[in-house]
């Protein structure tokens, strides 16, 4: 059973997740949403080619696919390598206050953070989501 569409359909919940927490000002969880959101939506087209993905690194995931699906996803979403790898930078001091120099992460993430994360992951899933409606 191809789960793809289940995958993408939480992406798309996480980026909601994303957008409330921004506005309620918790940017290190939007931020950390969004990087969920990128890794869900990379999953399901996985699934969706019939393959399997591990891990938590975007960058690694956009390697594993074929190539012909990568080279196609980086056509639809300009600079994704970068976008990637700004939201990878984001999935452990998000969360870990030991993984900064001092304070917890919701005193170093901001609106500005939140809205470039926002960005970099809407542009993948829709992406994601054009490629898995095509037959």
């Amino acid at each position: 059973m191809n789960r793809s569409l289940d995958w993408l359909h939480q992406a798309q919940a996480d980026l909601a997740q994303a957008q409330l927490s921004a506005d309620g000002g918790h940017h290190e969880w939007a931020c950390f949403a969004c990087h969920q959101a990128a890794e869900k939506a990379l999953k399901a087209l996985h699934l969706h080619l019939g393959q399997q993905v591990w891990g938590h690194g975007l960058g690694r995931s956009l390697r594993d696919l074929p190539p012909e699906a990568s080279a196609s996803l980086a056509v639809a979403v300009p600079d994704l390598e970068d976008r990637l790898r700004i939201l990878d930078a984001l999935y452990i001091p998000t969360r870990y206050p030991d993984s900064l120099p001092d304070g917890a992460p919701t005193d170093h993430f901001g609106r500005l953070q939140s809205a470039d994360a926002f960005s970099h992951a809407r542009a993948l899933v829709d992406a994601i989501a054009a490629a898995l409606a095509q037959p």
